[in-house]
């Protein structure tokens, strides 16, 4: 038997959590407001820069558990990369990122809150505008084609707001 992916996340109120926990918590905001509407939103951003003279790029997740109206709260983890890819590996990167993220911990949580209470997003960093927009469609199919809803740019503020507050 596989032994299940136990990657640590930090949130801003109880600190570093492993993400069975996370689901745990997130389960429990849920049911302390449980007739209101959720949504379940993951999302990475990248920020690539120089150390030392070295090049690494930061690859940042956002888990963020939205009561729609009343707030949320959010957990994020962060991985370093030494190599700094071209545009287009990283855009797929920071997507498969999410989905990887998304399969591990949504198990979990279909089990702990009933499907019907929440929707779940992945945002991807791309938009209409910039040099990204050409990528959409592969990144939305390949996030549609995982069971997953998509949002991409300007409705994809986990990935371009929460997880780039910490890249």
């Amino acid at each position: 038997m596989k032994k299940a992916k136990r990657r640590i996340f930090i949130s801003p109120t109880t600190g570093k959590v492993a993400s069975p926990k996370m689901v745990k918590e997130v389960a429990d905001f849920v049911e302390d407001e449980p007739d209101n509407l959720y949504r379940l939103v993951i999302g990475t951003d990248s920020q690539a820069r120089r150390k030392n003279g070295k090049s690494e790029i930061d690859f940042v997740t956002a888990v963020v558990v939205h009561r729609i109206g009343k707030g949320a709260k959010y957990y994020w983890r962060k991985e370093r990369k030494k190599k700094i890819p071209v545009l287009r590996d990283k855009i797929y990167t920071e997507t498969l990122m999410s989905l990887d993220v998304a399969q591990e911990i949504v198990p979990g949580l279909r089990a702990a809150i009933p499907p019907a209470k929440y929707d779940l997003e992945i945002h991807i960093d791309v938009g209409p505008l910039g040099p990204t927009r050409e990528m959409i469609k592969e990144v939305v199919g390949m996030v549609n084609g995982s069971g997953f809803e998509a949002r991409t740019k300007p409705e994809s503020w986990a990935a371009s707001s929460v997880a780039d507050k910490h890249a």
